[in-house]
């Protein structure tokens, strides 16, 4: 098996509610893949996160940011994404400016590259939730100030984040670790995929004839088209959708999806301790039944909460003073 090769690096400093993080690597870097926090950087940021969530509702972050302002671009409606980083900026005592696509306009009403330009004239950091990947690129490219992919085509790094923290939450570690994911190798497997075999979990995929995963993570993870042997033994089986916004051929992939469904029956399959994850948001019914998404084995609302103190960390960091 060969592995996704890290660009080279320096230990991310620890930045957390007490300011004593001064400089990292990641200072003033861009963060669109989840390989921009490369190495031993993830360890880092993920303790950071551990610490910001211990330290919520302490009144003791809004120092991190302060005098700090951060645009927040979303190109399609979002729930999770735009709460956890509008509130997590103004916890850290940023101000956040939300900005929709209608008001950004891309491609008719100014270039990508000029959002970001003006963008760069008022604030220190810019995320952004955007379709096309190539958009965040023409962003970053056009701008100093850091740039934070809030979801593209192409890869959600800080959802990557979220699940590697919850899973840290509920073992106590993640290398060792076994993670099954059953469907589409999304934006969301190829951050997943990447970070964890980084950080020694053992990543499986099942997915239907014709649908493996990309070169990307190809070389990391083992792939079969049969959910039974995914799941065997895991500590985590994870789905996400498998219709997103914007697919044209909704009716096809559910025919090609059909069967790979997290239910009761293919969770047995997994460890006996085993947890399910789901990024939401979900469609009972169709890639996870509603006895896993709402049972106890379900971390899905453990993810969406841990949305917030990894975006945090990562902010702290790229911010950092």
């Amino acid at each position: 098996m060969t592995t996704v090769e890290a660009r080279p690096h320096t230990p991310l400093p620890r930045v957390g509610p007490s300011g004593d993080g001064s400089s990292s690597l990641l200072a003033g870097r861009d963060v669109l893949t989840i390989g921009d926090i490369a190495g031993d950087a993830l360890p880092f940021v993920l303790q950071t996160a551990a610490r910001f969530a211990a330290a919520r509702g302490r009144g003791d972050l809004r120092g991190v940011l302060a005098g700090r302002s951060v645009a927040l671009l979303f190109e399609r409606p979002s729930l999770r994404t735009r709460v956890s980083f509008e509130l997590g900026v103004r916890e850290l005592g940023g101000e956040p400016v939300v900005l929709s696509g209608p008001e950004i306009g891309f491609g008719g009403r100014e270039s990508p590259a000029d959002v970001a330009r003006g963008l760069e004239c008022y604030v220190d950091a810019v995320v952004a939730r955007v379709v096309r990947h190539s958009v965040l690129e023409e962003m970053a490219a056009a701008t100093s100030v850091p740039v934070i992919n809030a979801l593209t085509d192409h890869e959600h790094p800080c959802q990557a984040l979220a699940d590697l923290l919850t899973l840290r939450q509920r073992f106590g570690r993640l290398a060792g670790l076994r993670l099954a994911w059953v469907g589409d190798p999304n934006n969301v497997f190829r951050s997943l995929a990447i970070a964890a075999s980084r950080l020694g979990v053992e990543v499986r995929i099942a997915h239907p004839p014709g649908r493996a995963p990309d070169a990307a993570v190809a070389g990391v993870v083992r792939s079969t088209t049969d959910p039974r042997e995914a799941v065997a033994g895991a500590d985590a089986v994870y789905t996400d959708v498998w219709v997103s916004i914007g697919d044209e051929d909704a009716d096809e992939r559910r025919r090609a999806f059909a069967g790979y469904t997290v239910d009761a029956a293919l969770m047995r399959h997994a460890a006996p301790h085993a947890v399910a994850l789901h990024c939401l948001p979900a469609h009972r019914g169709e890639e996870i039944s509603a006895e896993v998404l709402d049972g106890p084995r379900s971390l899905a609302w453990e993810q969406a909460a841990n949305r917030l103190p990894v975006q945090q960390a990562v902010l702290a960091a790229l911010l950092a003073r």
